[in-house]
């Protein structure tokens, strides 16, 4: 049996956590360069983005977790005698990955018969979320640890994520795009599109109106779906914008003919410090059951 860690760019809540018997460390984020908060425990998701639109002349930054709090985590189920998988954030988005691989250096001598595996999500909240999730069930299924390290492979090479944006303020804030292209599309309507590819945020398009968005994200899902609507798990996730997200997922779950069990869920402080309130995600991923079925 082995027990599993993430950082909190999975987006899990406290009692989510609880309930699937995962621990969350933390990432910490500033809104003065000095004085950093634990997100999910010194600050929530609803005081972070109620801050973030009201502190218009500041611009919060991210810090990842120290390998001294990940090793911390590591040792009550190393004493347990479990094994530990680890997973994180995208390495091309955080150092996150490195504290956790140092972290693993650092208490292996004390636990040389145990196995400490960190794997780099390649992903960002609900992408990284989605991934988690599969984790989780193959664990639950009775996998052995270095199973299903290699199973999280396949299905983190099948993980699609997307975003589209209220607006382009928050990306304006963090030096994304500049004020004249922020003001430009913020008058002509456009909504970003972006995507996560190779573990980094990139663009895909940009579209005028929500409704064009929907039908896009729609369109793009069906065409790339239609033979897998069996074979996947997909959420959709949102800042502040519950209903969006919800007639989202009513449409994708209409185009595509079937039901996801996976509620709806909130991006946390990793993408919203740059997405913003608003926004809207999508990631879809291939379950472990699909995968095995495929290769018996």
């Amino acid at each position: 049996m082995f027990h599993i860690i993430s950082d909190s760019s999975c987006d899990f809540s406290n009692e989510e956590a609880v309930h699937h018997d995962i621990t969350v460390v933390p990432l910490y984020v500033s809104f003065d360069h000095v004085n950093y908060l634990r997100e999910g425990i010194d600050i929530s998701k609803e005081e972070y983005f109620k801050r973030l639109m009201s502190e218009k002349g500041v611009f919060p930054k991210t810090s990842q977790p120290s390998p001294q709090d990940y090793a911390d985590v590591f040792m009550p189920p190393l004493r347990d005698g479990k094994d530990i998988i680890c997973m994180t954030i995208s390495s091309q988005l955080s150092g996150s990955y490195a504290s956790a691989v140092l972290a693993a250096d650092m208490v292996k001598e004390e636990f040389p018969e145990r196995t400490i595996i960190v794997i780099d999500s390649m992903n960002v909240s609900l992408g990284h979320g989605l991934i988690l999730r599969e984790l989780i069930n193959m664990r639950n299924a009775g996998l052995l640890t270095q199973e299903a390290a290699q199973m999280i492979e396949t299905v983190r090479a099948s993980a699609r994520v997307y975003f589209t944006l209220e607006t382009l303020e928050y990306l304006k804030r963090g030096g994304r795009v500049g004020p004249t292209t922020a003001l430009v599309g913020n008058i002509l309507g456009l909504r970003p599109v972006l995507q996560i590819e190779d573990g980094q945020v990139k663009p895909l398009d940009n579209v005028r109106g929500k409704k064009r968005v929907f039908q896009l994200i729609e369109d793009a899902l069906v065409y790339t779906l239609k033979d897998e609507t069996q074979n996947i798990n997909l959420v959709v996730a949102h800042i502040q914008n519950a209903d969006d997200a919800m007639m989202l997922k009513q449409n994708i779950e209409h185009a595509l003919g079937v039901t996801y069990t996976q509620s709806v869920t909130e991006i946390g402080v990793t993408v919203g410090a740059h997405a913003g309130p608003g926004a809207l995600g999508l990631a879809y991923c291939k379950t472990y059951e699909a995968i095995v079925r495929e290769n018996a």
